[in-house]
């Protein structure tokens, strides 16, 4: 699972919070094929004047994923598609407010516990 860090804007409610967090997580297994339980979520809440997004001036997302490299352009475009469609569904935000930025990197560059490079053998 990639590690989302998820910008919104301040004062959101426990429902539109969790319903942004789950509709990022679904889009990531859905299209990306990660397991159901590996999840990494960091949502970050935002003073509306600190959430910039061109002129954009209602609900907005803003998200950054880091992963390990390999994931195919189709597999990219499918889970900007879908995380879109899930968020006009639930919370209800426009399209047009989701910025989505893909960052990857190697098998050394994660270590989930205990100081351990777990996709690197020793």
């Amino acid at each position: 699972m990639p590690l989302v860090n998820i910008s919104i804007p301040k004062g959101k409610s426990r429902e539109f919070i969790k319903a942004v967090a789950d509709g990022v997580n679904s889009a990531v297994i859905e299209t990306m094929g990660f397991p159901d339980d590996d999840r990494y979520q960091i949502i970050h809440e935002h003073e509306t004047l600190c959430l910039e997004y061109q002129e954009r001036d209602e609900d907005r997302v803003m998200m950054f994923l880091i992963m390990r490299k390999g994931r195919r352009n189709d597999e990219k475009k499918a889970f900007y598609k879908k995380v879109v469609e899930n968020l006009a569904k639930d919370p209800g935000i426009k399209p047009e407010n989701v910025l989505i930025t893909i960052a990857e990197n190697t098998d050394i560059d994660w270590s989930f516990r205990d100081g351990i490079a777990q996709f690197v053998p020793y």
